[in-house]
């Protein structure tokens, strides 16, 4: 059995889509093609009524001049009669051009609803019939009337009718009526061939709407199923999945944020996956180190001679455990936001000096040359001491570590009107361009770094801009390779940082 295509599954948002327009764009059609209908409807009858009433209303003026009644003569029961036969017949032809020119019938009753005159095709419309009926009644009683019906039976479809009574010349007796009445077909006709070409254009309309539906849908819908394919695929730990990002809408946007967020989990993973490679080699290679001397010393195969040298080495590999154990714990705790930092003012420029008296035998060893330090004056900062000595401790470790052999380190300390730069430069390798970017990653050492720093945990840096940050402040690095490296930071005069004690 075949799969059926994602798109065109039973919970595909296509499909729901597609559906949802189709059936909107239809109810709408619907609704036109009524109220259209409705439209001409009431149009024709409006159009009827006006007409045939003026024809009604015409005819009954005409035959007022002509005719006479008991009312005018002094005969009360006279019965309705022509001034003389000569125009009886006149009248007669006079309503069959009339009649033809309407496409209609016309009746002349009398007071009685008895038929005086007709032109009609009709067999029970002759004269002398009677026409009693609710609607001729109706007529009678009401100067005039119009309806749609088939006058009490007379027709056998509905037609459109309209009576007008007779007075006679002097206007204060009713002798008869004039009954105008047109067939609905003409109307019916209209509104078919109305409606035949609507419902064609309707249907090519919604045909085309159809597919431009379905491609708009088709084209919209596509990179949502391709990131929803790839979340998939981001569960299963592939983050190299990427969608499509076109056009220039709200989607292309949601596309790109979702490419960003890919590179983002992507880099994440890599650095999870490094950070657990390096943790583990971390710990592992002290670890390896310290129980090998310290079987070594149990089983005798040291010599006692030997042992205060290895027991230093241990000694060694112990603090490097703990300096990182330290470093992660004080990471963790900026990360999860629960470091808590303790402001105080205090000057930078004598954290500096004390640093670098810690580095004094190494400096002296290397043949440092030390730069810029007398020039620069006492500097009254905000911020945590021991963290911001941490930061400083960091780079000048870095610095005496690969400055080259009689090479120099510059500081500066420079105030300017909302904060404090200060600027670390060091003589030696320098990085390469490419890793700029990335030495303040977690665990991060850059190629040279790694034959150099063998007792370097590569959370340095990371943790430098991490402490900086929650100063509200940042570090940048710029370096020429086989000339220099600078590392420069910058602290607001008042912390912006929120984690105050």
């Amino acid at each position: 059995m075949k799969r059926k295509h994602k798109f065109f599954s039973g919970r595909s948002m296509f499909l729901k889509y597609m559906n949802m327009s189709v059936i909107i764009v239809f109810l709408s059609f619907l609704i036109l093609g009524i109220i259209l209908t409705m439209t001409i409807s009431q149009y024709w009858y409006n159009e009827k009524h006006s007409t045939l009433t003026a024809r009604a209303d015409n005819i009954a003026e005409y035959l007022r001049m002509n005719v006479k009644g008991g009312g005018v003569h002094g005969e009360a029961d006279a019965p309705f009669r022509w001034i003389n036969d000569t125009y009886a017949q006149h009248m007669g032809d006079f309503l069959h051009v009339y009649a033809s020119d309407m496409n209609s019938d016309i009746i002349i009753v009398d007071n009685n609803a008895h038929v005086i005159m007709a032109v009609s095709d009709n067999p029970r419309v002759k004269p002398g019939v009677s026409l009693h009926s609710e609607s001729v009644d109706k007529a009678l009683s009401q100067n005039i009337y119009f309806e749609k019906g088939t006058l009490g039976g007379i027709y056998s479809e509905d037609r459109y009718i309209s009576t007008k009574v007779i007075h006679t010349s002097s206007g204060f007796e009713a002798v008869g009526a004039v009954i105008v009445t047109t067939d609905t077909k003409d109307i019916d006709n209209f509104t078919g061939m109305v409606m035949q070409i609507f419902i064609l254009a309707a249907i090519a309309t919604l045909s085309m709407s159809i597919l431009a539906i379905g491609v708009f849908s088709y084209n919209m819908v596509k990179p949502l199923k391709q990131m929803s394919s790839a979340a998939k695929q981001f569960g299963k730990g592939d983050f190299s999945v990427r969608v499509t990002a076109s056009g220039n809408d709200e989607i292309k946007e949601l596309a790109v944020a979702f490419n960003n967020m890919a590179e983002s989990l992507s880099s994440s993973e890599m650095i999870r996956k490094s950070f657990v490679a390096n943790v583990s080699h971390e710990l592992k290679t002290p670890m390896t180190t310290i129980a090998g001397f310290i079987d070594g010393i149990l089983d005798g195969t040291i010599p006692a001679e030997k042992q205060d040298y290895y027991l230093h080495i241990v000694s060694d590999e112990i603090k490097r455990l703990s300096r990182l154990v330290r470093s992660m714990l004080d990471l963790s705790r900026i990360d999860s936001g629960e470091l808590k930092l303790n402001f105080q003012n205090f000057d930078l420029l004598g954290v500096l000096v004390h640093v670098i008296l810690t580095f004094e035998q190494e400096i002296d060893r290397k043949n440092i040359e030390i730069r810029g330090l007398d020039a620069i004056t006492p500097k009254n900062v905000y911020g945590d001491k021991d963290l911001l000595h941490q930061v400083v401790y960091n780079l000048v470790e870095n610095a005496v570590k690969f400055t080259n052999e009689g090479g120099y380190i510059a500081f500066d300390i420079v105030e300017q009107p909302e904060q404090f730069d200060f600027i670390i430069r060091n003589s030696g390798m320098g990085i390469k361009s490419n890793e700029i970017d990335l030495i303040f990653g977690r665990f991060y050492k850059t190629d040279k770094s790694r034959s150099k720093d063998k007792k370097g945990l590569g959370l340095g840096l990371y943790l430098v801009r991490s402490i900086i940050r929650l100063h509200g402040g940042n570090i940048s690095a710029k370096s020429v390779v086989g000339d220099y490296t600078e590392f420069d930071f910058y602290l607001p005069k008042k912390s912006t940082s929120k984690k105050q004690k």
